[in-house]
């Protein structure tokens, strides 16, 4: 029998001083969970020569803690909407640091993978649960459209900002620093909210749904598990061809479980909503993207140009100042005009920067580089205010949480589509043979931003 429990809403009234103080510190944290999708790649060569493994296992060490995180977010959300928003996020923050500490100490490849698991669960209590705090928190229209705008801002300029951190982390500690460098944020964090974040829980707890939640990450990890070890079984192989039969028939039988739950950990109704299912779409689409960008970006800067990790991540610099100008920007066009003309230009300007990575080899000028960064860092920048909003704005309020989890999964999948993607087309070359093999990969990029524009006129109002 369903338990129900009814509660008061978050304090309304708070002041808009208290406000902000909530907006930022639950920002505190999504910089950590999206700084830690990223911050990792610049580090990957490091990682290889120190603890041994070809491409296929260092994409494991992104994809390890992506996967985890995008088959959680919705359960933690759920949890947090019953039992308390500000108490789980305490406790992600908790189980995010411990694990930080077991990847910076990590002796192998396999305990580095199996930190980042744990890593994952820890990330996600804070995403979605962040997220609903902020809507719970903020109940103006116009200013929470803005909120979700310094929201998407932050988590954006984290993605973008990670291989910067990174690269000088790892060029003068070591690639153990990039993990080493979440705790003082965490310990931050976890006083702050303690004392200005007000608890809050949904008005009736949703029931958890186990059979969802190992079906989708099942769906999930089966899914990238073939893209990346797709190159090394062979694409055409009986144990590929097997891969992609399971992927369909695992997808079926989750959408057909949920359909009949009462309280479906994913309910396949609500993607008859445009505006909902483009901006699910439109989550995944950006974060493929961004991450095959990310991933063939480190092998190429390092392995062909021949740079350091601090150097490689300076200069994508352009692609965080990008994201940090243009996230708060397109905020600001949401609340006024509507998620549309964002997103064609995040679309538009992907596109550019996509297509001109296309054409790079060993001796592309640095300025070619620059402007195609800054061009996918404005695209990453316009799309994830419009998105996020488009989301919540597609459900009712007391859904927060479920569309905050939503549109957070998908961006984990597409963070870790994208990862398996990238690897898929550069494999274990080198080299020249990595600038031809990344062409494809660069086309994609410039596919997910016309995609973007799609998903701008269908469903962005």
């Amino acid at each position: 029998m369903t338990t129900t429990r009814l509660v008061a809403a978050p304090p309304q009234g708070l002041s808009l001083r208290r406000r902000r103080t909530v907006l930022a510190v639950c920002c505190l944290s999504l910089f950590l969970v999206g700084m830690d999708t990223t911050i990792v790649n610049i580090g990957l060569p490091a990682i290889g020569r120190d603890l041994g493994g070809g491409t296929r296992g260092l994409e494991w060490t992104v994809d390890a803690y992506t996967l985890v995180l995008a088959g959680l977010l919705i359960s933690s959300g759920a949890v947090a909407d019953r039992v308390g928003r500000r108490r789980v996020f305490q406790v992600g923050l908790v189980v995010f640091g411990s694990a930080s500490v077991g990847c910076a100490v990590a002796s192998s490849l396999g305990m580095l993978v199996a930190a980042r698991v744990v890593q994952g669960v820890g990330a996600s209590m804070l995403s979605p649960v962040a997220l609903a705090i902020v809507v719970n928190a903020i109940t103006d229209p116009e200013e929470r459209a803005r909120a979700i705008g310094v929201w998407a801002a932050v988590f954006g300029v984290s993605m973008a900002a990670g291989p910067v951190v990174g690269g000088a982390l790892v060029s003068a500690v070591g690639w153990r620093g990039v993990f080493w460098v979440n705790l003082p944020v965490i310990a931050g964090a976890l006083v702050l909210s303690a004392v200005f974040v007000p608890e809050s829980r949904a008005a009736r707890g949703r029931r958890l749904d186990p059979p969802g939640q190992v079906l989708l990450m099942l769906l999930v990890g089966l899914t990238v598990g073939v893209l990346i070890e797709g190159p090394r079984l062979g694409w055409g192989s009986g144990w590929a061809l097997a891969g992609y039969g399971a992927v369909v028939g695992l997808a079926v039988v989750f959408v057909l479980v949920e359909a009949r739950r009462g309280e479906p950990l994913m309910d396949p109704r609500l993607f008859r909503r445009r505006s909902f299912a483009g901006a699910v779409f439109g989550a995944v689409v950006v974060f493929v993207a961004l991450n095959v960008t990310l991933l063939l970006n480190t092998l190429y800067l390092q392995d062909v140009r021949g740079m350091s990790p601090a150097a490689a991540g300076v200069l994508t610099l352009p692609m965080a100042v990008g994201a940090t100008v243009c996230a708060p920007w397109a905020g600001r066009m949401v609340g006024r005009r509507g998620a549309r003309l964002p997103l064609v230009w995040a679309g538009a300007f992907t596109v550019v920067g996509g297509l001109a990575l296309a054409g790079v080899d060993a001796r592309t000028p640095v300025p070619v580089l620059l402007c195609a960064y800054l061009a996918i860092g404005v695209g990453f920048g316009f799309a994830n205010a419009p998105l996020t909003n488009t989301a919540v704005n597609g459900l009712p309020a007391e859904r927060a949480g479920v569309a905050g989890g939503t549109t957070s999964t998908a961006r984990q999948v597409g963070a870790a589509v994208g990862i398996a993607v990238a690897g898929a087309f550069v494999s274990d070359g080198g080299g020249g043979v990595l600038v031809a093999a990344a062409r494809p990969g660069w086309l994609v990029v410039a596919g997910c931003g016309g995609l973007l524009v799609g998903v701008a006129w269908v469903a962005a109002g």
